[in-house]
């Protein structure tokens, strides 16, 4: 997935992330999210992370249901846009894979 970071609070999200708050990585981990990775060039973000649970929606939805998480999305959203210009995405737009190795 991508996003593009507002310049003006491209620290401030950096920062955020650098102490991740220990309730949402729990939250993350309890929605069966593994090796969860977002990397920065510029004022862009690049994420990835596996998933390793059974019921991928169910699991979105009881993340964004969490107090905490709904908190942390509430101080990292306003530092992001989607990826594409003029998209409708809140901010991190999904990636279409074009390959893969195992």
């Amino acid at each position: 997935m991508a996003a593009r970071l507002r310049p003006e609070l491209r620290e401030r999200y950096l920062e955020l992330h650098r102490n991740v708050w220990p309730e949402v990585e729990a939250t993350i981990t309890a929605c069966g999210i593994r090796n969860f990775t977002i990397f920065v060039t510029g004022d862009v973000l690049f994420g990835y992370y596996e998933y390793v649970g059974e019921d991928y929606e169910a699991d979105q939805a009881r993340m964004a249901a969490d107090e905490a998480t709904q908190r942390w999305w509430a101080e990292t959203g306003p530092c992001q846009l989607p990826f594409t210009e003029g998209s409708d995405a809140p901010n991190w737009e999904p990636l279409e894979e074009a390959w893969h190795l195992d």
